[in-house]
């Protein structure tokens, strides 16, 4: 790339990512960015970014021609600072935009920061309350392309070595306490010994930090005799975690916190309905009763209630899944989010 002349002319959105290790967020620059690329000449900026993804380096964003107004749109405070930089230090043409998914009291910085924005997008109405200024919410969407019921699950789950009659329950994401895996862990344990079907799968990074909290969950696992069926799958690749995703009956998101959290939407888009605490966006992305339950957060009794409700009331599961796959077709398609966040780019582009 260093070596093919960049087209600035065609350029009108920057959108850096300077995070190497996958993150939520660096998901949500991955995913979207080629959608928005159809329609807006977009391009990210950043290391480790895949091919795949429209990108330039940073050192030619640094010098980049004065001729029209872009947008900067970053998503963390060190790509804020650095949009700062480039244009009242380098006197950049720039647009800056910002999109926040906490739902926490922002530090002093983050504060200013925000504040220095000419606009702010907010991914829910919790973190949009958490701003103070106005913001536009455009929630997170999926690719429902790539996140689709299997047409076969027998045979998928034959594929990836799963009994094709089993209950399969999943949770995906860091093991860690903060997302709730001990909840989920506690909550197997209650359950499973009268539900000889059921299985629970976890998939997921773990941090050396976190060794000992996994320790501590897989003697307790061994000590009931479950290890079989409480499974800890590790870090899969992407294509096997959409499989995943397509071999579940249910979906658990337990989280004592989140920002946003995408895993309930691949979920129902693939036809499986959601049990979740009440963090992050999960209240706005549930259709209760329907699509899914919401619990309090951190309230196992709670969580094991309403994973009981799901697995022993006869048909719900069933029933659920089309109505789970029409609710994200319906409510939160990537390309839905794609042409929110356009949106917000053409009013900033059109202030000329």
């Amino acid at each position: 790339m260093s070596g093919t002349p960049i087209d600035w002319t065609k350029t009108e959105v920057i959108a850096p990512n300077f995070k190497r290790r996958l993150s939520g967020v660096t998901a949500t620059i991955l995913r979207l960015v080629p959608v928005q690329a159809r329609r807006i000449g977009i391009v990210a900026t950043g290391p480790g970014l895949p091919r795949d993804v429209p990108q330039v380096p940073l050192r030619a964003v640094v010098s980049l021609p004065r001729d029209r107004w872009r947008i900067w749109h970053a998503r963390r405070n060190n790509e804020m600072i650095v949009g700062l930089l480039l244009r009242r230090v380098l006197r950049r043409k720039l647009r800056l935009l910002f999109t926040s998914a906490a739902q926490r009291r922002h530090t002093r910085l983050t504060k200013w920061l925000v504040m220095q924005q000419d606009a702010v997008i907010a991914t829910s109405q919790k973190a949009a309350s958490y701003l103070d200024r106005p913001a536009t919410v455009v929630m997170h969407g999926v690719d429902t392309d790539t996140f689709h019921p299997a047409p076969d699950r027998a045979a998928l789950r034959r594929e990836l070595g799963l009994p094709g009659d089993a209950l399969l329950i999943g949770c995906f994401g860091r093991i860690r306490a903060q997302k709730g895996v001990d909840l989920l862990v506690a909550a197997a344990l209650e359950l499973l010994p009268a539900h000889p079907q059921a299985i629970v799968l976890f998939s997921g990074r773990l941090l050396p930090k976190h060794e000992g909290f996994k320790a501590e969950l897989d003697a307790k696992i061994a000590a009931a005799g479950l290890a079989d069926r409480i499974r800890f799958l590790g870090e899969v690749p992407w294509a096997q975690l959409v499989k995943l995703h397509q071999s579940l009956d249910l979906y658990v998101a337990p989280a004592r916190w989140e920002g946003f959290g995408l895993t309930p939407l691949e979920a129902m888009a693939c036809g499986t309905p959601v049990v979740a605490s009440d963090v992050g966006a999960y209240r706005e992305l549930i259709d209760e009763g329907v699509t899914g339950t919401v619990v309090p957060p951190d309230d196992g009794t709670a969580l094991t209630q309403a994973i009981r409700d799901w697995i022993e009331t006869p048909g719900r599961l069933a029933k659920a899944r089309p109505a789970c796959r029409a609710h994200v077709e319906a409510q939160f398609p990537i390309e839905r989010e794609a042409e929110g966040v356009i949106a917000v780019y053409r009013t900033l582009l059109d202030r000329g």
